[in-house]
Order: C-alpha cells, then sequence, then structure tokens
C-alpha cells in the first residue's frame, strides 16, 4: 500500500492529467453518444478540467525533460488542489440547484452560443433554433446523483489527492539545495 501511495503521489501530475482527459472525454461521449446538451454550469465545471488539463501536461513535462528523480514539482499539486477545489464548488452549486436548494441565476437559463453573429443568424432564419438546456433540469442520474453530483464528488476526492500529494513523505520532494 505504501508503494502505491508513493508512486500516486510522486507521479500526480500524470494521474490528475489522466483523469482530468477520462472525465473529459466522458462528458463530451454524454454529449456526442448520449444525445445529452450541457448547460452552462456544465460547460463551466468542463473548464475546470481543461485547466487542470494545462497545470498538469506542464509539469508532467517539466518532470520528464529535467529527469527528476524525485517527483513532480509541488507547486502543480497544490495548484491542481485549487483547480479541482474549484471543480467542486461549480459542481456543489449546479447541484444545489438541481435540487432547489437555491435559485440559479438567469444565466443557466439556457446553453449554447449566445454572441452576435448567432443572434443574427437566428433573426435572419439562418440558423437552427435549438431548445435552451436550462441548468436545474436533471437528464440523467446514477445511484441518486446528478451528473453535477458526481462531479462533486470526483472533484472533491482529486483535491484531496492533490493536497496529499503536495504533502507528501520527504523521501518524494525534491532535493534541497
Amino acid at each position: 500500500m505504501r508503494g502505491l501511495y508513493r508512486l500516486l503521489t510522486r507521479w500526480w501530475t500524470a494521474f490528475a492529467l489522466a483523469a482530468s482527459l477520462a472525465l473529459l472525454g466522458a462528458a463530451h461521449a454524454f454529449e456526442r453518444f448520449g444525445g445529452l446538451a450541457p448547460c452552462n454550469l456544465c460547460l463551466k465545471q468542463r473548464e475546470v478540467y481543461w485547466g487542470a488539463v494545462v497545470i498538469a501536461l506542464t509539469a508532467t513535462l517539466w518532470h520528464l525533460v529535467s529527469r527528476g528523480s524525485r517527483g513532480t514539482p509541488r507547486i502543480a499539486a497544490f495548484l491542481l488542489a485549487l483547480v479541482f477545489t474549484t471543480g467542486a464548488v461549480t459542481a456543489l452549486f449546479h447541484m444545489g440547484g438541481e435540487n432547489g436548494w437555491w435559485e440559479l441565476p438567469a444565466a443557466c437559463a439556457g446553453g449554447g452560443d449566445v454572441s452576435l453573429e448567432s443572434l443574427a443568424a437566428l433573426a435572419l432564419g439562418t440558423a437552427p433554433v435549438q431548445a435552451p438546456v436550462f441548468c436545474d433540469a436533471v437528464t440523467w442520474r446514477f445511484l441518486g446523483l446528478s451528473m453535477a453530483g458526481w462531479n462533486v464528488l470526483i472533484s472533491a476526492a482529486l483535491a484531496v489527492f492533490s493536497l496529499f500529494a503536495a504533502k507528501r513523505p520527504k523521501d518524494a520532494r525534491a532535493p534541497r539545495p
């Protein structure tokens, strides 16, 4: 068990990169193959994972290029903890709106691209009319949790693991000068 912990904390950014890409892939698969269009808050939750991909990829590449034998930079793990915590808070806000715990803002009334060009195309009749996707409508549940609920749990777990990686044992830290 200790060996698995050391492996996970030494290569946390690579694991976080794989987890973020897997979650983004699952979200896009639900959209593409499952027909579940994302709402505005769903898209915000995806942005968090794209941020995690950038941080984790940069730190992992840095580790590989610098031939670091003691793990990836701790600052990257702290940044990932902040990013995943942001994702958990965003997903919790979304889940609370879905469950009627609080009122969601008016911007959550519909998803999709809202720009001057898209509005002009819609007014001219050259754009397809799409039904708005409401953030408070749950379109999929598994074991009683919506996608936002699962995202709360997954993002919180990734944030905790990121903190463990940032506070890893002394033998896994970079040597001090």
